[in-house]
């Protein structure tokens, strides 16, 4: 656990593991404990580095200019920091975003590319609705019913037959020690809507995996798969019963597909 004051932030970063570098780049409103059904197992096998992004957990300020490219930039900092010339990269949802802008912009520094349930814009009907959670945050939703309300859309329809399930991410989400302010939320919104990598998709050099939930309705795995077919060479990996949170629904199985592209 450590923090490097870089472009105007001090990023909060964790190093888990020995071997050859993965930096895992997490999404909306999310930061690096998002990845914890995963990191153990991953970490058996690589150098896993998990960043907060800026916005988001103990990276500060958090109220502070957001944009994708920024992002990106943070951890392409945070890999020279630690001395790696280049990394394989994984990025969920909005980090998803942030992995590809770095394949884009800085080519030499992505071994391998993993994409998981993300795309290469914000469609209009996931504008809008980031744009609600938002507004319920600023007119004073309570935080239990406001992440009721994400998971409906991050999770599959199996993870709620779980009761005690559903009970135990709501606990930890709303007695989360690190929470992500209203302003700072909003400001990832606005990165989200920003950006639009469509046309460089057919420039990206590095080997790439997107991985797909079945059931996401955030992201649909096969328009995104036609999405992402504009990237050379791309292998597509989609998992039944999971949706939007892969890595936290079926942890194994998405360990077990990382593991088996960067082989």
């Amino acid at each position: 656990m450590a923090c490097i004051s870089v472009n105007g932030v001090n990023l909060y970063y964790e190093v888990h593991g020995r071997g050859e570098p993965l930096l895992l780049i997490a999404g909306l409103a999310s930061d690096s404990q998002s990845w914890l059904s995963v990191v153990e197992e991953l970490s058996r096998h690589y150098q896993v580095i998990l960043p907060d992004n800026r916005g988001a957990g103990r990276t500060e300020p958090q109220d502070v200019e957001i944009s994708i490219q920024a992002i990106a930039d943070d951890c392409i900092a945070l890999l020279d920091h630690l001395g790696f010339s280049s990394a394989n990269i994984l990025g969920h949802s909005m980090g998803g975003f942030v992995a590809m802008d770095c394949a884009i912009r800085y080519p030499q520094r992505v071994s391998k590319l993993i994409l998981e349930s993300t795309s290469a814009f914000c469609s209009s009907r996931n504008s809008a609705l980031f744009s609600d959670w938002y507004s319920y945050l600023q007119n004073g939703m309570t935080p239990e019913l406001w992440f009721r309300n994400i998971f409906y859309w991050i999770f599959s329809e199996g993870f709620f037959n779980d009761t005690g399930a559903l009970q135990n991410a709501v606990r930890f989400a709303v007695e989360y020690p690190y929470p992500q302010t209203v302003n700072a939320f909003g400001n990832q919104i606005k990165a989200i809507r920003a950006f639009n990598c469509l046309e460089e998709l057919k420039n990206i050099s590095s080997k790439t995996l997107a991985v797909f939930g079945r059931e996401d309705i955030l992201f649909s795995p096969d328009e995104n798969a036609r999405v992402f077919s504009r990237i050379p060479g791309i292998v597509v990996s989609t998992v039944e019963h999971a949706a939007h949170s892969v890595h936290m629904e079926k942890p194994d199985e998405f360990v077990r597909i990382v593991r088996n592209f960067l082989i």
